[in-house]
């Protein structure tokens, strides 16, 4: 089966409110980007992609969860995500029996998401960087030990000591109580 008749058969699977939720939610999504890429990942997860991840959509047992990997740099102007508020990376839209889609709202997080996805393919979603590009190293920098070893008392640097754990100790044992 292709990745589109794997989701048309996950919502199948769902004869109730949560298999009506996922259609109509692919379905904004396909109308909205009606060129994205609709993929099956990680075991049964349907999957929008469009120069990248876009969204994601799962069926729980009391809800439908549709999660936008970026979605924390995404800008949520009608408040659509109600889930996942706190992390620096996704959000998340819950949805349970009797909830309507905010189509609206949607549409404009998947067209924020194509943006921002277009923009890293092109180099053009990285901060841009202040103060300049240092040519060489200020006169003061000196070269330092690397952390894989330790100033001795006459300066010189040497080898740090391994660190000997209590199972060290016990596989020792074994092997001198073998020969």
């Amino acid at each position: 089966m292709n990745p589109s008749e794997l989701i048309d058969k996950a919502s199948a699977d769902h004869p109730d409110w949560r298999g009506q939720t996922m259609a109509e939610i692919r379905r904004i999504i396909r109308e909205t980007i009606p060129d994205v890429t609709e993929e099956w990942k990680w075991r049964g997860t349907p999957t929008w992609s469009r120069d990248g991840i876009l969204c994601i959509c799962n069926a729980f047992k009391n809800m439908v969860k549709v999660t936008f990997l970026n979605g924390a740099k995404l800008e949520d102007v009608d408040g659509v995500f109600n889930a996942e508020l706190g992390g620096n990376q996704w959000r998340a839209i819950k949805l349970f029996q009797g909830d309507k889609v905010h189509a609206r709202g949607l549409k404009k997080l998947l067209l924020a998401a194509v943006a921002l996805n277009a923009a890293r393919t092109t180099g053009n979603a990285r901060p841009a960087r202040t103060g300049g590009t240092r040519a060489e190293k200020p006169a003061t920098a000196k070269r330092r030990p690397s952390s894989a070893t330790r100033k001795t008392k006459g300066g010189r640097t040497a080898p740090k000591a391994k660190r000997v754990t209590a199972d060290d100790r016990r596989d020792r044992g074994r092997h001198q109580a073998g020969r």
